[in-house]
């Protein structure tokens, strides 16, 4: 075990250098001068110069390159362009409304998508199980802010029982803060819900079908410690992978949502960010959600060994 994850962490930094390429270079030969955009339409050429030379824009790229990656293994992720102020400061004023929707969504996503595929494989071909087959399709098929608006529409506008946007920070207190999460936290985890079911439904009813299961019913096992303590330990292993990729996958739709929302995240702090060509945010936050992300897949690889004993690396 601690070979393999040596190697995994030895394939993580790699990962990571490919990543870093990537970023800087996709943002740099991007069309647009962030000098000329932060000078503004009245600007001369002598502005826009003096700018770029302030940046370091003039360098070479290889020169830039080597002098960003410096400040990242340092822990200095640069300073924003527009605003004069530490990237990492500008990030963790932000970090709370994305953790918070980030974190309720996933425990709402997986409580309720783990339970509806049981429910639906425990009685596969009814009711449940056909509502499921349909949600699952409406889930897959309709887009996160074509949900959100139909909430704020309904929810906000038509019955006022939520509040329309916005966020409260936790310290004034769990009630306004979690009532003003209530609505992205729905609309980011329908999709999830619908992912997580479905595998879990299909995951459940290979498991159901085993002998050892039939074995148990056949012993008079109560329908609960069938599906909870021998079909689902069993069949965890799917549905924690896809646990993990949805997780991964709810760092882009977080910004949709906290968009639609007028939640202010990281999310909404990256489209700023794009609109204002301001590099040293919109490379910061995308090697730190890549990172996040090779780091979920490598917590999902380790976890099959708790799970399951017969894995082994």
């Amino acid at each position: 075990m601690a070979f393999y994850i040596m190697r995994r962490l030895v394939s993580v930094i790699a990962v990571m250098a490919v990543v870093g390429i990537f970023i800087f270079l996709l943002l740099r030969l991007a069309p647009g001068d962030p000098a000329a955009i932060m000078a503004g339409r009245d600007a001369t050429a002598e502005m826009i110069a003096d700018i770029r030379e302030r940046l370091g824009l003039n360098e070479p790229l290889p020169v830039q390159f080597v002098h960003w990656s410096l400040g990242i293994l340092g822990g200095d992720f640069g300073t924003s362009i527009f605003t004069g102020r530490p990237v990492l400061e500008l990030m963790s004023q932000r970090l709370e409304p994305t953790l918070s929707l980030s974190i309720l969504t996933m425990i709402f996503s997986v409580t309720v998508g783990v339970a509806f595929g049981i429910l639906a494989a425990w009685r596969t071909g009814g009711l449940i199980d056909r509502l499921l087959t349909a949600f699952s399709a409406l889930g897959y098929s309709v887009p996160v802010f074509v949900i959100g608006y139909f909430l704020i529409y309904f929810f906000a506008m038509r019955t006022q029982w939520l509040p329309v946007q916005g966020y409260k920070p936790i310290e004034s207190g769990l009630g306004p803060w979690f009532v003003h999460l209530i609505l992205p936290t729905v609309a980011l985890g329908l999709g999830f819900i619908a992912f997580i079911a479905r595998v879990t439904r299909a995951s459940m009813l290979e498991v159901l079908s085993e002998d050892y299961m039939r074995t148990a019913a056949a012993k008079g096992a109560s329908s609960y410690a069938m599906l909870v303590h021998h079909a689902l330990k069993n069949a965890s292993v799917p549905i924690l992978t896809v646990i993990g990729i949805s997780f991964a996958y709810m760092i882009g739709g977080v910004v949709l949502t906290e968009t639609v929302f007028n939640l202010p995240g990281i999310g909404r702090l990256v489209v700023d960010a794009i609109n204002n060509r301001d590099y040293p945010i919109i490379q910061s936050v995308l090697i730190l959600t890549s990172g996040l992300y090779v780091l979920i897949n490598l917590t999902v690889d380790l976890a099959y060994t708790l799970i399951d004993p017969r894995i082994r690396y």
